[in-house]
């Protein structure tokens, strides 16, 4: 009850921004009472006041665990993923050999590449013809609109296709009950495909970056068009993410240039979609990392017991990554390996 009232006190000062009269009222009521009942409990030790101190202090240790098991977890996916630097080393094929289909690589990382893919090529060597990082992150936010769900950026060169989707929800989306995730994780995919062609053809110059999700009025452009760029007077922004750049149409003057550029986006377009309609209908790999959280070997016996035994029974008793993704097991891949810390 203590620990409830100190969250809530900083959510109702960062969150809600409420007038700090009202929040000291609230704490001074809430702690009153609090502190009478916790009083009670040491007072009264010996006669079974322990028995709440000790579940009070089993959920404590509990939650300490599992946090610092995780936080590791992750500062180690941090630290050694991979540099673009080594991607792009390995050429387009990646130094392997390229089967058809679509990998979407799941991680916690939204940028770079997670170690989980060089650990998955180095022991496996080939990967599908188009790899996707999908990284699922939840916003302290109550919802998160559908068309704002997924940003797609392009990993490397376009002769690589190498994909990143974050996929954004809110703490009141339940992303276990999207049955479509994967329809419409494409669908957002093939429409940057035709926005990021469509930038390109618009100028020549490098004033145009893409990095993010488009806004409405790019998508209704863009379903209204079918990729094909117009000469008239119509405008449409794109959205990164950092900020909406507005892109204008291109003037009277350039109109040989646009036209030829156009032809040729288009062309690239097509293209590109073609091949990735081929290797979605080729099949879908879904890739889960399994990163398993040891401890050392000279490590003292209170971190053993925390790590070896509380955090992996935790670990066990969890759901899933593919029951939370609502992956289906005939095409699911689960890449493990062993941190110690």
């Amino acid at each position: 009850m203590l620990v409830t009232t100190f969250l809530m006190t900083l959510i109702m000062l960062l969150v809600w921004r409420c007038h700090w009269v009202l929040v000291l009222v609230f704490t001074v009521l809430s702690l009153v009472a609090e502190c009478t009942y916790f009083s009670a409990v040491l007072f009264k030790v010996d006669q079974g006041g322990w028995v709440p101190l000790v579940i009070a202090a089993a959920f404590f240790v509990i939650m300490y665990v599992w946090h610092y098991g995780t936080v590791k977890r992750y500062e180690f996916e941090m630290h050694s993923k991979v540099s673009m630097a080594w991607i792009l080393g390995l050429g387009p094929s990646l130094g392997l050999v390229r089967v058809p289909g679509i990998g979407l690589v799941y991680t916690e990382l939204a940028s770079g590449v997670p170690h989980i893919f060089s650990h998955f090529i180095t022991n496996l060597p080939a990967v599908h013809s188009v790899v996707v990082f999908v990284c699922v992150k939840y916003l302290p936010v109550y919802t998160v609109p559908e068309d704002e769900r997924f940003l797609v950026k392009r990993i490397g060169p376009k002769n690589f296709h190498m994909f990143r989707c974050v996929a954004r929800y809110g703490y009141k989306d339940l992303h276990k009950k999207d049955e479509e995730f994967e329809r419409k994780l494409f669908d957002n995919l093939f429409l940057f495909v035709r926005l990021e062609n469509m930038m390109e053809g618009c100028s020549d110059s490098d004033e145009y970056s893409l990095y993010g999700q488009q806004t409405q009025n790019s998508t209704d452009y863009l379903l209204r068009n079918s990729g094909n760029l117009t000469t008239g007077n119509n405008d449409f922004t794109c959205s990164t993410v950092d900020s909406i750049i507005p892109v204008k149409s291109p003037t009277q003057g350039n109109n040989n240039t646009v036209a030829s550029s156009g032809r040729e986006s288009s062309q690239a377009e097509v293209d590109e979609m073609e091949f990735l309609n081929r290797c979605r209908d080729a099949g879908v790999v879904h890739i889960l990392g399994n990163t398993v959280v040891r401890a050392r070997r000279d490590s003292r016996f209170y971190k053993k017991i925390a790590i070896d035994y509380i955090y992996a029974f935790l670990r066990k008793i969890c759901r899933e990554n593919s029951v939370i993704f609502n992956v289906p097991h005939e095409s699911l891949l689960n890449v493990g390996q062993i941190f110690y810390v």
